[in-house]
């Protein structure tokens, strides 16, 4: 998903930025010891599925054969290797990756990648959120495949970027699974959850200098769901999808719901909030409609999208029922 950046500026809040951030300090390169080993009787295609061909940001990448030393610099796809069942395979992942807990975090950066450090944990596999700074060439000339993970702006972008992690660690099976059972899930969580008698607005706060996301985002589309009209979109004159939005704006706005995804980065809750000048007016402060998320979980598209769905679901709950 802290996922969304501690640094706290224009350029790091595109989405594709803040999944590569975290709350959560180095645990060092002590954890990186070799975990390569094969999966077990539940493990996927296996050998027989190699070499592999999978989209990589666009591109086309062939895997030889089922990796055994993947290094991960993206959080997103951190999560997503474990849900899948290729943990075993991940010998590092990069300083944001702080779940789960158990995952071997190094001070590799997915911001600033490190050619040299990279290949001193002698991956056969690197999965990246984006080509920085020519990882993707510089890697390819040492024979190390590279396996781009773009930020997500759907549903269908998750489910199919677990797809080819999947095929691409010999777990399609899994991965298929674990597809589906995010689907499942979301789509049983949003037809239990009450359709208010009228339309609710909503604020989704990505920092405490008010820069948010709008419908066109991946996490717009998970409000969407349940049918809330984004306060921001109006206000996305350049269309980056995360505009910075002034106080007065979204005081007039008025947001019958406020969604924190800086409680970690920036300490931000509901008592705060409501002591923001003229915030004691918003409806979302005045009916209990100011919600905390955990960053991580909502800045990120991994399985986890189903607690943040859930989040979403008991919030909209919650807010129709007072409404009248």
């Amino acid at each position: 998903m802290r996922s969304v950046p501690l640094l706290r500026s224009a350029a790091a809040l595109l989405f594709g930025a803040l999944v590569l951030a975290g709350c959560g300090g180095s645990d060092g390169d002590d954890k990186a010891s070799d975990k390569s080993g094969e999966a077990g009787p539940s493990g996927g295609a296996g050998a027989k599925a190699f070499p592999a061909t999978v989209d990589s940001g666009g591109a086309k990448v062939t895997i030889a054969a089922k990796p055994k030393k993947i290094v991960s610099l993206s959080p997103s796809s951190t999560e997503m290797l474990f849900a899948i069942g290729a943990g075993t395979q991940v010998t590092a992942v990069d300083d944001q990756s702080n779940f789960p807990a158990d995952a071997p975090k190094t001070k590799l950066s997915g911001f600033k990648p490190n050619v040299e450090a990279i290949t001193n944990y002698t991956p056969d596999l690197v999965v990246a959120s984006d080509d920085v700074d020519g990882l993707v060439a510089a890697l390819g000339k040492l024979r190390i495949p590279v396996v781009l993970t773009p930020a997500a702006t759907t549903f269908d972008d998750a489910y199919r970027q677990l797809n080819t992690l999947g095929t691409a660690t010999g777990h399609t099976q899994e991965a298929d699974a674990v597809a589906g059972k995010m689907k499942s899930d979301i789509a049983a969580i949003v037809a239990k959850t009450p359709k208010p008698a009228k339309q609710l607005s909503y604020f989704h706060e990505l920092d405490n200098t008010l820069f948010t996301s709008t419908s066109k985002t991946f996490i717009g589309q998970v409000y969407a769901l349940f049918g809330l009209r984004n306060i921001a979109d109006d206000a996305d004159k350049n269309g980056s999808g995360y505009p910075q939005l002034s106080a007065e704006y979204l005081v007039q706005a008025n947001p019958d719901l406020v969604f924190l995804a800086d409680t970690k980065c920036c300490a931000q809750n509901a008592d705060a909030v409501g002591k923001r000048p003229g915030w004691d007016k918003v409806t979302a402060v005045q009916k209990g409609g100011v919600v905390g998320l955990d960053d991580d979980i909502a800045s990120r598209w991994g399985p986890r999208v189903v607690d943040l769905v859930r989040a979403v679901s008991d919030a909209v709950a919650k807010a129709g029922a007072t409404q009248g």
